[in-house]
């Protein structure tokens, strides 16, 4: 496996290309994301979003008309990709494949896991692929999603942290903005998330 990233836009949000068995699935392709993408895939099997915050879908629709590949989205964000309150000029994407709550997909015989952590947002996931996982905004290196934006929900937040807290399997974790950290070391600091939200 081959993991590519690139911050994009204002919010260096990170886009992902995971390159396995000679496909490739694009993980939030944010602002200006396309470009990129189409210049680092030759066979892509599908898109996937952790969650449907503008500055990780923004290039869904784009890319679903040039590749003519299926877009996965946690159910509960749908209404994220048709309008955004912050960026109003958000181009609408629609899903093919809703994913409820907690899923296990075989893409192109690869095995993806949607791992549903609300709280940041409703649909907020983690997307596990062999080793690792992508949390989107769930977690961060050392830090959490925010809990203060329309539609977040702190006592979410806390059941997903604990949800959390009992996965016995360490992976390395790639985040929606900065850099990667894993699964063992952020579950050292879910305690002290769960008292400050």
């Amino acid at each position: 496996m081959e993991i590519l990233k690139r911050p994009m836009g204002d919010y260096q949000t990170n886009c992902y290309i995971v390159k396995i068995d000679g496909k490739e699935i694009i993980i939030d392709p944010g602002m200006g994301a396309t470009e990129w993408v189409m210049a680092n895939v030759k066979n892509p099997a599908a898109i996937l979003n952790t969650h449907g915050h503008f500055d990780h879908v923004w290039s869904n629709s784009e890319l679903q008309n040039k590749l003519s590949i299926p877009l996965y989205t946690p159910k509960r964000d749908v209404m994220l990709l048709q309008n955004s309150t912050w960026m109003p000029g958000l181009p609408p994407s629609t899903p093919d494949i809703e994913v409820d709550g907690d899923q296990t997909f075989d893409i192109s015989d690869i095995e993806v896991k949607f791992h549903h952590f609300p709280g940041h947002c409703p649909g907020c996931s983690m997307i596990e692929i062999g080793d690792v996982m992508f949390s989107g905004d769930f977690l961060f290196k050392n830090s959490i999603g925010r809990v203060d934006f329309p539609y977040s929900d702190p006592e979410a937040m806390k059941e997903s942290l604990k949800k959390f807290s009992q996965m016995r399997e360490d992976k390395t974790l790639y985040p929606g903005h900065g850099e990667a950290t894993s699964v063992y070391a952020e579950q050292q600091h879910v305690a002290y998330w769960i008292r400050s939200i």
